[in-house]
């Protein structure tokens, strides 16, 4: 049902195309000039169509059509770092929120003074996965610090990591007895929000060390699902970097990635621009971007990949 519903999306999408083509020929061939408005109008509408057509057939992944998972961790910098993450989570909220799509938070972690030390979203929605993992890596704001009492100038830098939600089929296997299951009170800001009984979880998958945590449920079932959903997500990004390491140590070129290479920077002083150093993709309207406009830095991303 869920492949018919994708196969109905897609043929729709073209029909729509096809019908404002013919609207346009058939405009165009009565050589109105008072039509002229309404003609520019429907060629600028299937411009918009086949430019969205465009960027959907560079979504060719296995799970690009698909949910995703979205990490942000605080790098190193204290509570700036921490309030850029936070920056960050409502950037990425806004963008999924106009996009139609889906959140829930799984999991946070507050930073004691201001921000979030890390925050885990599940963001379910057609093309969530394949719009999402163009902006994977290190995010550098630049800014005067509000913490500062000298409103010196600081550099922060926060980590972006999408994972696909895969499904609980065989492309991961995950033996009961390789994890540790941790149950404990959920942290919070305090107040009416503090959890009496021991409803999170923590998971660690001892072959690997990955330890993954849910707390934001009531439920200590639910934060149990939740948390092998985000291991499943990881598991898999595991076994398919390996797959890539083998394929790249064959070819000669592997290069790892490492933490302190930013893929876009935010400068708010001595300037105002968002800079994407992987496609040099800029803007100066930074406030913009950080209420969520950023389709221009995922489409060129998406292009310059395939190039």
């Amino acid at each position: 049902m869920k492949q018919i519903s994708e196969l109905r999306l897609e043929l729709e999408a073209w029909e729509n195309i096809e019908k404002t083509l013919q609207d346009a020929l058939e405009l165009s061939e009565l050589g109105d000039e008072t039509m002229r408005a309404e003609l520019e109008i429907e060629i600028s509408r299937m411009e918009q169509l086949v430019d969205q057509k465009e960027i959907d057939i560079l979504l060719s992944g296995k799970y690009d059509k698909g949910d995703c998972i979205l990490s942000i961790h605080a790098g190193a910098g204290g509570v700036d770092s921490q309030d850029w993450a936070a920056m960050l989570e409502r950037m990425y909220l806004r963008w999924a929120e106009q996009k139609g799509y889906q959140t829930e938070i799984l999991d946070v972690s507050e930073g004691e003074e201001a921000g979030i030390k890390s925050v885990t979203i599940s963001v379910t929605g057609r093309f969530a996965y394949g719009y999402l993992r163009t902006e994977k890596g290190i995010h550098r704001l630049v800014r005067l610090s509000p913490f500062d009492s000298a409103h010196r100038r600081h550099t922060s830098f926060a980590q972006v990591e999408v994972l696909p939600d895969v499904p609980d089929d065989n492309s991961v296997e995950i033996d009961s007895d390789d994890l540790k299951i941790d149950i404990f009170r959920s942290s919070s800001a305090g107040g009416q929000n503090v959890q009496k009984n021991a409803t999170a979880v923590r998971i660690t998958h001892i072959p690997t060390g990955v330890v993954v945590s849910c707390q934001n449920e009531r439920s200590q079932i639910q934060n149990r699902e939740n948390a092998m959903r985000v291991l499943r997500a990881r598991l898999f990004e595991i076994k398919q970097e390996e797959q890539e390491r083998k394929l790249s140590q064959l070819r000669g070129d592997y290069i790892k990635a490492e933490f302190g290479s930013q893929i876009r920077s935010y400068v708010l002083h001595p300037y105002q621009m968002v800079k994407d150093h992987r496609t040099e993709h800029e803007t100066g309207n930074i406030q913009s971007v950080l209420d969520g406009d950023i389709d221009g830095f995922i489409e060129a991303y998406l292009r310059h990949r395939s190039n």
